[in-house]
């Protein structure tokens, strides 16, 4: 099973652009699905974006269509959230997150293995 570290959060303008990594432990990363999810105070965990195990394959939440780009590099063990054009409702703590299959990509209750996240937020 991997261990993830995520890594990148901070404060950002909204039109700014921040980039979160994610790190796995073991050498077992590539047979991964990966997933970024988001939760803000008072909410639920929310799906932003999920990678296929090569990357070929990629999901986005629709609000974050065309602004976010979920990507990996298998050879460094690590998955990517580009986030641009951020607005003040992407504020949240930002959890990367692996499991084994690709159905139900979406639904946080499949994942097995979960990072302790990192925390974006957008000023106006």
């Amino acid at each position: 099973q991997v261990q993830l570290v995520e890594s990148g959060g901070g404060l950002a303008q909204a039109g700014g652009s921040l980039r979160l990594s994610c790190a796995a432990s073991g050498r077992t990363f590539s047979r991964y699905v990966m997933g970024w999810f988001r939760q803000a105070p008072g909410n639920e965990r929310e799906f932003v974006a999920a990678i296929s195990y090569h990357g070929d394959t990629t999901r986005y939440e629709d609000s974050v269509k065309g602004r976010f780009t979920i990507s990996r590099d298998n050879a460094k063990n690590t998955v990517y959230l580009q986030m641009n054009s951020l607005k003040p409702e992407d504020t949240g703590a930002y959890l990367c997150a692996a499991r084994s299959d690709w159905y139900a990509y979406g639904d946080a209750s499949g994942y097995e293995t979960w990072g302790q996240g990192t925390q974006v937020t957008v000023s106006p």
